[in-house]
């Protein structure tokens, strides 16, 4: 089967076609069925074919499928917001219903500008957007140019406005050339020296990934991170927005990953499993006082999509929450990534893996020619590409990278199972990684 009239992500890429899914599987047009081991992008944490989530939907559909949110409100929405409110951390019970992750972070952007703007009034300097490089958070003109993904912002980077950034917590490659625990958390700090660069006076908010997703592969950072940016932050009057699109909704063991730290940001945004991967959804959750503040002064959030908060989108949020809680699959996922580092030490020895990292069911795996001078593998070799297709033969599949070197070398992938999968399941997923990992070799240094 060709592309026909559409428009595919690569005319080049040669793809199987994904006919069905069950659990956690996807099948083929031959019926091969496939352990989906990245949930598409990180969201079908629930797995494929939960016939709760689809009969809430078509319910919704019979019932109401669309009402302007300009003109009126639904019940289905409201019920939705509470549910995310139930999860979330103490504080931050008011929910902004989007489309998508990159809808949700340009949502914060706008509503951290316009809470200064309502609380200090409309001579408020505080604009700039801080964030860091090896970052994605979007792929609109506003998200790039507040992100550091390289590979994905060159073409475009005469349409947007470039924000300030700061290095991420990149370990393994500390871009700082200093050592854990030495450093005292250096990356962290920067964030500080930054802020006083700019002029506290002119900063309104910091965003970053709890753990770095597709530009890095699960870099998870060290346990003092989160704690030293929150204070920061705070000292400073500057928003603290976690991009948890990826990492949020329980994929890291705990509902959302911040949590890890026992730190509380202003904003947080959610996407992709807040529906299982059943509808096109994005959340902005933020912190009361910005809400209310906003409600008490203008009244009204400057912004809007013909899509917010629509029902059929709100009813799959609800149902994916409550089947969540029913079958403590936050719980599950925290078991399931104590599994997984069992196998990590068989990983690593691996002559191509340079670091194996992440938590919970959010896992990367670094691929490097020598494992002592950590050098990448030519771009030309593809290597990624390389593993994912042996990982495809062995019907896994998994989320592959590039670039996180400097914005233009280096190779990784996300391994990040359903939620939902069995002690056995994630045994034979971590069995085929290995084995595909194994042929790899061969093919790389052939």
């Amino acid at each position: 089967m060709d592309q026909g009239h559409l428009i595919p992500r690569s005319f080049k890429a040669k793809l199987r076609t994904a006919v069905r899914g069950e659990g956690v599987y996807l099948y083929d047009e031959e019926g091969k069925a496939y352990f989906d081991g990245c949930c598409g992008a990180l969201l079908s944490s629930i797995g494929h074919g939960v016939k709760e989530i689809a009969d809430a939907m078509y319910q919704q559909l019979l019932t109401m499928e669309f009402a302007h949110p300009s003109r009126w409100k639904n019940e289905v929405s409201i019920e939705a917001a509470e549910e995310v409110a139930s999860i979330t951390h103490e504080g931050l019970d008011y929910v902004w219903f989007v489309s998508g992750g990159s809808e949700a972070i340009e949502s914060a952007m706008k509503i951290a500008r316009q809470y200064f703007v309502e609380r200090d009034g409309k001579g408020s300097g505080k604009f700039e957007m801080i964030a860091r490089w090896n970052s994605y958070h979007g792929s609109t003109v506003g998200t790039m140019g507040l992100a550091g993904s390289m590979g994905r912002r060159r073409t475009f980077a005469p349409l947007f406005r470039e924000t300030p950034k700061i290095c991420a917590h990149y370990c393994y490659r500390c871009p700082l050339n200093l050592k854990y625990p030495d450093c005292g958390v250096a990356c962290a700090r920067s964030l500080e020296a930054e802020i006083l660069r700019i002029g506290p006076e002119s900063v309104a908010a910091f965003f970053a990934e709890p753990i770095v997703g597709s530009t890095v592969g699960a870099l998870h950072p060290p346990k003092e991170y989160w704690p030293i940016v929150r204070e920061i932050c705070s000292k400073y009057d500057v928003l603290l927005v976690a991009d948890e699109i990826m990492t949020g909704m329980g994929r890291t063991g705990k509902a959302f990953c911040t949590m890890h730290w026992n730190v509380t940001p202003d904003i947080i945004c959610s996407a992709k499993a807040l529906s299982g991967g059943y509808a096109a959804v994005g959340a902005m959750i933020v912190k009361n006082e910005i809400a209310e503040t906003i409600r008490d002064g203008s009244g009204a959030f400057q912004h809007g999509h013909t899509y917010n908060g629509n029902p059929v989108t709100a009813a799959a949020v609800t149902a994916t929450i409550r089947y969540m809680k029913k079958n403590n699959v936050f719980e599950n996922a925290a078991e399931r990534g104590r599994q997984f580092d069992e196998k990590i030490p068989a990983l690593s020895e691996i002559p191509i893996v340079g670091e194996v990292r992440g938590m919970g069911l959010m896992r990367g795996v670094e691929l490097v020619a020598d494992k002592n001078t950590k050098a990448p593998f030519p771009a030309s070799l593809k290597a990624a590409a390389v593993v994912t297709e042996e990982c495809m033969k062995r019907g896994l599949v998994v989320y592959p990278g590039t670039g996180q070197i400097g914005g233009v070398a280096g190779d990784q992938f996300l391994f990040a199972p359903p939620l939902v999968s069995t002690k056995e399941e994630m045994d034979e997923m971590t069995s085929r990684l290995e084995e595909a990992l194994k042929a790899s070799v061969g093919v790389l240094r052939s």
